[in-house]
């Protein structure tokens, strides 16, 4: 919070700045989230945003963290808070808008930090606000009028005519955002006809709002109420704007609904003992049957059918392959956004088949933090007459995944998705945003990790006081999340098909071939970095030198108590061959045993072996 008033732009400011949009996002998240009607009425904005700018200020309070705890006296400079801003915010970006607001951001950063000056002055801060605009329109593939990129635009317009200090710059950027804000609908016939604004701009005037307050300590009239929700049209949007403007009213409007995302504390779990997974399976967490009610009655533009799934990563690539990325993406969807540079991109696309869309990314770099989220059939896309006021679907499943592939594989089967790199698990926020973004009365969650099982449990405590009912199924590893996702069906009751689905992950043995980073004791004795090692039930059974011999011994000591079905997630690292050898084994040992191979991707493990 803005503690005395400043007139230039320096690192305090920035880490200021950061804290006051996060309350204000945090303040204005239902709010957002409850017009959000296009490009995909999901319901999700605020909260993107909201998170994009969490990861934003994460990065900022780290910065500043780290000089503290060195040893000279002085604190991060301008370039580096800046800096910092842009990259937590690039790295966190969540959906259309809060990529586009990432994009905003790095565009500032890319003019405050190039000169490497201790502050900027309002001449600066003018020049920020073009280049962010500018550079988020060209982030777009195909930029719409009356969205987020409307509003920015026009906060540089207002930005570029006014003179003095930073304060000042900034006041008349907010005024401009707002007017714009207040026009969308009239750009924008979805806009016109759910008698809303663009949720995205109405972040980005919250996030210039708490500009203003940074530099002034004083907070910016309120949006007015005609400017979040039309009840006439664009004409009662302007005229609501007028009388406010020429009132001066203030006034928080729509702002006193619950704030803040929720983000339990991740609570480390053991990996089990030994125990069977049938036993470990065995009480399923199920909640209260409650609706929550929706507040927008939203819509796309006629004649849309918008694509199935939205996919999100994080890309290591050079800007040439980033070039031919873009072509190939928007070849094979719509609302493609991508941000970054100097070898470090966020990439946003909707797209019918998410596994093209992942695969894209792996042909022009190295992608990690995928995120697939499948719309649902007849929800978001569903468009005018035919449109009913719009419904969660009845039940959904979220699923951690270990692997772009797997990530892939979950979503075509209709669940969506949270990717767990190695070493980074997500913490029980990202897992209750994915509860959120399934968009479902009733919502099946998979851990698929045994030390996951805490934090899903915490992820679904807090769903379950969003009036989700939430069913966790521990399942410890993704080869037992398949085959509960195998015999998922949403038209059973729900405890019936959670049941089944308990059952069938229960029945499931699972394993994994690793290498050893380090000498270690084990079950199996001693093992030395660089052993492989192979581990049935999440404990190390196998120790040997190469990969396809300790991956034999270790799936024939699973069909050793029998089986019907073999399953096999294959890693990036596996060997080639590895998959056509251990087909070949299970076809020549034994008899009338089926074999299923997936590609998992950067996954960890060399290979994950399910046995049902």
């Amino acid at each position: 919070m803005a503690q005395v008033p400043q007139t230039f732009f320096d690192a305090l400011a920035v880490r200021t700045w950061c804290g006051l949009a996060l309350e204000t996002l945090g303040r204005a998240r239902e709010e957002i989230d409850a017009i959000n009607v296009y490009p995909v009425a999901d319901g999700d904005t605020g909260t993107n945003l909201y998170l994009t700018v969490e990861s934003a200020v994460a990065a900022v309070e780290a910065v500043f963290a780290g000089h503290a705890a060195g040893a000279g006296p002085e604190g991060p400079t301008f370039a580096d808070a800046v800096r910092a801003m842009a990259h937590g915010a690039l790295i966190g970006a969540r959906g259309n808008s809060g990529t586009i607001l990432a994009q905003l951001l790095r565009g500032m950063a890319q003019v405050l930090a190039g000169d490497e000056a201790a502050h900027a002055d309002g001449q600066g801060l003018r020049l920020a606000l073009r280049h962010a605009a500018d550079s988020a329109r060209q982030a777009v593939a195909h930029p719409v009028e009356g969205t987020v990129l409307t509003v920015a635009s026009a906060a540089a317009d207002s930005a570029d005519g006014a003179e003095g200090d930073c304060g000042k710059v900034a006041r008349a950027a907010y005024e401009g955002a707002r007017t714009a804000l207040a026009a969308t609908p009239g750009q924008l016939p979805v806009l016109e006809r759910a008698g809303v604004v663009d949720a995205g701009g109405r972040g980005l005037v919250a996030v210039l709002g708490a500009l203003v307050e940074t530099f002034t300590g004083e907070t910016p009239r309120a949006v007015a109420a005609g400017a979040v929700r039309v009840s006439a049209g664009v004409e009662g949007a302007a005229a609501a704007a007028a009388a406010d403007a020429a009132a001066g009213a203030g006034g928080a409007v729509g702002e006193a609904g619950a704030a803040g995302v929720a983000g339990a504390a991740s609570v480390p779990g053991a990996r089990g003992s030994g125990d069977g997974a049938a036993e470990s399976l065995a009480g399923a967490y199920l909640g209260p049957d409650e609706d929550l009610h929706e507040c927008a009655d939203s819509t796309t533009d006629p004649g849309r059918d918008g694509p199935a799934f939205e996919v999100i990563y994080l890309l290591e690539a050079e800007d040439a392959a980033v070039t031919r990325l873009r072509e190939r993406l928007d070849a094979l969807g719509d609302s493609l956004v991508v941000v970054g540079g100097d070898g470090l991109w966020n990439v946003h696309v909707h797209v019918d088949d998410a596994g093209a869309a992942v695969e894209a990314g792996i042909e022009a770099g190295r992608p990690y933090r995928v995120r697939i989220t499948h719309f649902g059939a007849g929800d978001v896309h569903t468009t005018g007459a035919e449109r009913p006021p719009r419904e969660r679907a009845q039940r959904a499943v979220v699923a951690v995944v270990p692997g772009e592939g797997l990530a892939g594989l979950y979503a075509e089967a209709g669940a969506t998705t949270v990717l767990a790199r190695p070493g980074e698990p997500p913490a029980s926020g990202e897992l209750v945003q994915a509860v959120r973004r399934a968009h479902a009365r009733e919502v099946v969650l998979l851990p698929n990790d045994a030390e996951l099982r805490h934090t899903a449990a915490a992820a679904a405590e807090q769903a379950r006081t969003e009036g989700i009912r939430v069913a966790l199924i521990p399942t410890r590893s993704a080869v037992q999340g398949i085959a509960a996702l195998a015999v998922h069906e949403p038209e059973r009751r729900f405890d019936e098909d959670v049941v089944s689905m308990t059952s069938a992950a229960g029945a499931t043995r699972y394993a994994e071939v690793t290498v050893a980073e380090r000498q270690s004791w084990t079950m199996a004795g001693i093992c030395q970095a660089g052993d492989v090692l192979g581990l049935i039930d999440g404990d190390v059974a196998v120790i040997g030198t190469d990969v396809a011999a300790t991956a034999g011994t270790v799936l024939d000591r699973m069909l050793t108590a029998g089986g019907e079905m073999v399953t096999l997630v294959l890693g990036d690292d596996a060997p080639e061959a590895i998959a056509e050898h251990l087909e070949g084994r299970v076809r020549e040992g034994y008899l009338a045993v089926d074999t299923v191979v997936y590609r998992g991707g950067r996954q960890g493990a060399l290979l994950l072996i399910g046995v049902e």
